[in-house]
């Protein structure tokens, strides 16, 4: 089997986001391929990288989309099943005039949901490089014990793994199993990309160093990285803290994928330097590029599609 960079297991599904008005009043919605895990690995693949995914999206139009969105972008989809009977996870983006935004989930259930733990296929985990997910893939059993499968395949191959939460609230039954599975991520990733919102809610500090400690009191986790929207990001290393200024543009029409972009940023450059023997400088140097790439990405609509190159984020940092 071939040997991949960077598999990625979870959601992929249509982002529905709002897109002006028709003559009649009515709003109008553009259907942008989206998921958070599809996200990073758009981002990785536009930097050269070689990517997989693991997923089910319906056997029907939307989920015919999608594969050709991620077979556009570089993406392999040799593994992205087909489900017959259940279709394709959709969610409606209500963007806010800051750019910020809102989801209303179309998935009870939604095709995402359906992947099993006979479809994890573990070779392919077991030739890359990097293995990351989320916590949508997490929201119910059957796909709880699908992810659990491929992180016990990574571990076993001594693959690192990455960990977003990317918390969707309304798709979990509680907040106290939401909490849970996050526990349960944090327990199983070498790499954490939190953002503000979600490191102050797992941990109950407001400071988010304060907040890192506390992880940090319980789970050995190298590097933990968490993004702060409009104050920038930091990377938590060894003791030590790096920490970067946005890239704040006037032009951003949402910021949908963001993180992603970030999260993708950072795994780009672990796969270029040992996780064992990183610099504070080149941490820095790294938070600036995935925040400036992921800032590119907030004056797009959508995100898989429409990732920076090396060369645009380099060209507008300076």
């Amino acid at each position: 089997m071939d040997k991949f960079d960077v598999t990625a297991l979870g959601e992929l599904l249509i982002d529905f986001t709002e897109n002006g008005v028709s003559g009649q009043g009515n709003p109008l919605f553009e259907a942008n391929p989206g998921g958070a895990p599809c996200n990073v690995l758009a981002m990785l693949a536009k930097l050269g990288h070689k990517t997989a995914f693991i997923g089910k999206v319906g056997n029907d139009f939307f989920g015919t989309q999608l594969k050709e969105a991620i077979d556009g972008v570089g993406i392999c989809s040799d593994y992205l099943y087909r489900d017959k009977e259940i279709h394709t996870t959709l969610a409606m983006v209500h963007t806010f005039p800051d750019g910020d935004r809102d989801f209303s989930f179309y998935r009870n259930p939604g095709a995402d949901m359906m992947l099993t733990e006979e479809e994890i296929p573990e070779e392919l985990i077991r030739n890359s490089r990097i293995f990351h997910f989320g916590t949508l893939s997490m929201t119910h059993e059957g796909v709880r014990k699908a992810t659990k499968k491929a992180i016990r395949a990574a571990e076993e191959s001594g693959a690192l793994i990455s960990f977003d939460p990317n918390l969707r609230f309304p798709l979990w039954k509680s907040q106290e199993e939401a909490r849970e599975q996050v526990l349960y991520g944090l327990g199983h990733c070498h790499i954490l990309k939190i953002s503000d919102n979600e490191i102050q809610w797992l941990t109950g500090k407001d400071d988010y160093t304060e907040g890192v400690d506390w992880i940090r009191e319980r789970y050995h986790i190298p590097l933990i990285l968490v993004s702060m929207g409009k104050e920038g990001s930091r990377a938590y290393y060894k003791g030590k803290m790096a920490e970067a200024a946005p890239f704040l543009r006037e032009d951003t029409v949402e910021t949908t994928g963001a993180g992603d972009t970030f999260c993708g940023c950072v795994l780009h450059y672990l796969l270029e330097h040992d996780i064992d023997s990183l610099e504070e400088e080149g941490l820095r140097d790294m938070l600036l590029f995935a925040n400036c790439a992921a800032s590119l990405v907030t004056t797009r609509k959508g995100a898989l599609r429409v990732m920076p190159s090396k060369e645009e984020v380099e060209a507008n940092r300076k």
